[in-house]
């Protein structure tokens, strides 16, 4: 239904979830790639920190693009009672993530950017999702089969985890998988 009159899309990150959110949209579109540091100011709220990201991931393709060009980049945050949850360095961390999650409420942010040589616009959307109490044999488990060293928060809605742990969440579900499908094609319907 998005008409992207001779635009060209480029999804610019290695998540194969993104890849498949945007697939199932039915948008044509290429991946590319640039490796960037995922810092932010300390004076930036946490509930900014998804959108400061993806547009920082955006803005490195500036003076790189050809103006038929429309980067689209993402990033996930996940907060449990004002503390940031990134990715997990390994598996002690991804545990200590998990038993912290375990029967706590807690949000996830993922903002998401379209970047032309004409514009950039940025939107974040929030989820909330609530997790029963985990047991050290789930999240062992959980750990040793799925590998979530590269999720936000160690975990990933759509794996076995969240099958058995997510007991509801108040927002969208593809917004915990990482790109808020609905402001994508919000933004991109009125591009």
């Amino acid at each position: 239904m998005i008409d992207l009159e001779n635009r060209k899309l480029i999804l610019a990150s290695k998540s194969p979830r993104r890849y498949d959110l945007l697939k199932g949209m039915g948008l044509d579109f290429e991946v590319r790639i640039k490796n960037t540091e995922e810092n932010f100011p300390n004076s930036i709220p946490l509930s900014e920190v998804a959108g400061y990201l993806s547009e920082l991931k955006a803005r490195v393709f500036e003076g790189e693009i050809g103006n038929e060009e429309i980067i689209l980049t993402s990033d996930t945050v996940v907060i449990l009672k004002g503390e940031f949850l990134g990715k997990p360095r390994d598996r002690n961390e991804a545990q200590h993530m998990l038993r912290k999650l375990s029967g706590n409420e807690h949000q996830v942010i993922t903002g998401v950017s379209l970047y032309s040589n004409k514009k950039c616009i940025t939107k974040q959307d929030t989820t909330r999702v609530f997790f029963k109490e985990l047991t050290d044999q789930e999240i062992n488990y959980y750990i040793d089969h799925y590998q979530p060293f590269d999720k936000a928060g160690a975990y990933g809605i759509q794996e076995w985890i969240g099958y058995i742990g997510v007991q509801k969440i108040e927002g969208s579900f593809f917004n915990v998988m990482g790109l808020p499908v609905h402001l994508v094609y919000q933004i991109l319907s009125t591009w």
